[in-house]
């Protein structure tokens, strides 16, 4: 079954936060993942939103959480700490 992130993002820096976002997407196709919905526009109908909404696919769950833990991420991660606030769900798929 595949594998979502779902991101939601508030950004202090986006100077900085633009340096993670210039690796992050490499990193995230080398998991095979691929963005379905990036900081577009949206309509928050219900409940609390962030500024910026992100959806990943992943061809499996286990593949979502790999790309999560991997080092490259997590060292990807490290530059956006302190710039941006997120929320990020992996969630399973129901194909």
């Amino acid at each position: 079954m595949k594998g979502y992130w779902v991101v939601r993002a508030d950004v202090s820096d986006m100077e900085k936060f633009k340096q993670y976002a210039a690796i992050a997407p490499t990193i995230i196709d080398n998991f095979s993942g691929r963005y379905l919905a990036r900081a577009g526009e949206f309509s928050a109908v219900e409940g609390s939103a962030r500024s910026r909404n992100t959806i990943i696919e992943f061809p499996s769950y286990q593949q979502a959480l790999d790309c999560w833990h991997s080092v490259e991420y997590q060292g990807a991660r490290k530059i956006r700490l302190g710039v941006a606030e997120l929320d990020i769900l992996i969630v399973q798929g129901l194909l």
